[in-house]
């Protein structure tokens, strides 16, 4: 079993997808985001550093997928973000040439990665993921703007309108905090559970509105 677990900057993947590992018995697999050399430079000048960005993170997301085949002969496995939507990135920040020769390398990699049997979608507006952004305070996230969290709020909408190899739960996470509140973890974990036709909680619980 392979949950991937996907949503905008802030919206909660990693701290969902460590939570829900007790439930389901599952390793983890995380991004690795943080060695990027160039993020920094990126959020400050998007034009200059989109493409460093970007094919530092297409290459690093491959290695680190590439050992998800292994990983699942051992168990179940929970990952905090899919190799699919790194081409939504690079439909944001790249242009022209840049753009074309990214999609040749991604295309030809995307073929030999494997496809989680469900893709667990979490949606926030714009300005709720502002205000996590700055919550949790990283340095290289200071200079991020409104306007290019909000176009990924979009594109990401966009995305997963049209996804298909993957059945998509989307999950709206503006009134939850399944961090703190052990009743919305056990609400994200029972509709996951259903989703992937596992059964649920004996007492279910709904998720409250955002």
């Amino acid at each position: 079993m392979y949950i991937a677990i996907e949503g905008v900057i802030g919206v909660g993947k990693t701290s969902l997808a460590r939570l829900l590992q007790p439930a389901f018995g599952a390793q983890v697999l995380l991004e690795v985001f943080e060695e990027n050399p160039f993020l920094s430079d990126f959020y400050s000048d998007r034009a200059r550093y989109a493409f460093q960005t970007q094919m530092f993170f297409l290459l690093s997301r491959y290695h680190q997928q590439r050992v998800v085949p292994v990983l699942l002969e051992r168990g179940p496995l929970i990952a905090d973000y899919t190799f699919a939507k790194d081409a939504l990135f690079a439909r944001i920040n790249l242009r022209g040439d840049e753009l074309t020769l990214y999609h040749r390398l991604h295309d030809a990699l995307a073929e030999k990665m494997p496809r989680p049997d469900l893709l667990v979608c979490l949606r926030a507006p714009t300005d709720v993921l502002m205000q996590r952004i700055a919550q949790r305070g990283r340095s290289y996230e200071r200079q991020m703007e409104r306007a290019y969290i909000d176009e990924l709020n979009r594109a990401y909408d966009e995305f997963f309108a049209g996804h298909r190899p993957s059945p998509v739960l989307t999950i709206e996470a503006e009134g939850l905090d399944f961090v703190a509140n052990p009743e919305d973890l056990r609400a994200v974990t029972d509709r996951i559970q259903s989703a992937l036709g596992l059964g649920a909680y004996q007492t279910p619980l709904m998720l409250r509105d955002g």
